[in-house]
């Protein structure tokens, strides 16, 4: 049986018989206090909502369809789990960004096992990934889908970081424009172009491949050329969807990021080097709308917080005890802002040497009216 351990000396209590309640009555020996220890649920209550939200289990098949179970988890929805502060280095890194809603984006980084950090965002833009990347320890090589400002925050603060564009993506956008059944000679070409970026193992694999998107370009010249006019008499190229996949493959063979996985000097260094982001796509990510799709029904909140508990899957997560007692919750963070907020208006009403200009410096008061005042 668990000891029950005196608050005030830290002694071994004994029994000492019960109250009109019921409930059970302890006395230490050494300080001769009495009382009845208050049973504390919070951690294992806390555990299973979490044990809820990384399964299937709906709440309509729980006992008395889930009303206990939110009656006794409710309040641990106010918890926002933060990311760790990662200090020791990874060889790589996958990022990508997850959006919950129109104006909700998650940005998730992680290596081959855990998740090292999370921001949220209204939208992917550079101080969003600064936000991120600044918590987490420079990598040799960070593998990413493209999104908004990322080239500008790992600019910043990554600057010796190599970069790898995922290929898929890279294919998926093309084949966003030619389809994956082109009508024409060039999309037929392009289409075919951007499937064997799949399968390029080598450097010069790789040469051979651009010197194959070369000739693509010279031979279809013309045709992209080709304008015509719309019906309210604008001129505009024929060939608008296949242009524009031309220009995103050579804005990243501009860039030099595409094949940055076949580089001989990193692959001394690193044993293999992934050219895609399946590890973040296909393991983080993919598991966390699995979550968001078997407990459909969620606020954009209560949402953005079932992602947060990605938390657990962290390098070295705290335990539930120490999680109630050091993460922020909804009324801490309030708290916390309106305290802000008031000093922050204090500060700006108390005027300082030379920083406003005082009613009374200006002004006297007296028992005769001062007309021109």
């Amino acid at each position: 049986m668990k000891q029950v351990i005196c608050p005030v000396c830290k002694s071994v209590c004994v029994r000492n018989g019960k109250n009109k309640s019921g409930s059970q009555r302890w006395i230490c020996r050494q300080c001769s206090i009495t009382f009845t220890p208050k049973i504390e649920n919070s951690v294992k209550q806390l555990k299973l909502l979490l044990k809820w939200l990384f399964g299937k289990q709906t709440q309509k098949e729980m006992p008395g369809e889930g009303r206990t179970f939110r009656r006794k988890t409710s309040e641990f929805w106010n918890i926002w789990p933060l990311p760790p502060l990662v200090e020791s280095k990874r060889d790589v890194l996958f990022v990508d960004g997850i959006y919950l809603g129109r104006k909700a984006c998650i940005l998730i980084c992680c290596d081959e096992q855990n998740v090292l950090g999370w921001y949220l965002c209204r939208y992917e833009h550079a101080g969003a990934w600064i936000a991120l990347m600044s918590r987490i320890a420079e990598p040799k090589i960070v593998v990413s889908d493209g999104g908004t400002g990322f080239a500008k925050a790992l600019r910043t603060i990554w600057p010796n970081v190599e970069h790898q564009r995922c290929l898929f993506h890279v294919f998926s956008q093309v084949k966003r424009y030619t389809t994956s059944k082109p009508k024409t000679a060039a999309g037929i070409e392009l289409y075919m172009l951007a499937k064997d970026l799949l399968h390029l193992e080598s450097k010069e694999n790789s040469e051979v491949w651009t010197d194959r998107f070369i000739k693509w370009t010279v031979k279809y010249k013309e045709f992209l050329s080709q304008m015509t006019y719309d019906e309210y008499g604008n001129k505009r190229p024929t060939h608008e969807r296949l242009l524009k996949a031309q220009r995103s493959i050579v804005k990243l063979l501009k860039e030099d990021t595409m094949f940055t996985y076949l580089d001989e000097t990193l692959r001394a260094q690193i044993d293999k080097i992934p050219s895609t982001t399946n590890q973040i796509e296909g393991g983080i990510n993919s598991r966390l709308r699995a979550m968001l799709r078997d407990h459909r029904g969620l606020s954009i909140e209560r949402r953005i917080k079932a992602v947060f508990w990605c938390y657990m899957h962290s390098p070295e997560p705290l335990s539930a005890s120490e999680i109630l007692n050091s993460m922020p919750t909804d009324k801490s963070i309030a708290d916390t802002y309106k305290r802000m907020t008031a000093q922050e208006k204090l500060s700006e009403s108390i005027p300082t040497w030379g920083d406003a200009v005082v009613w009374g410096e200006l002004h006297r008061t007296s028992d005769y009216p001062v007309y021109w005042d």
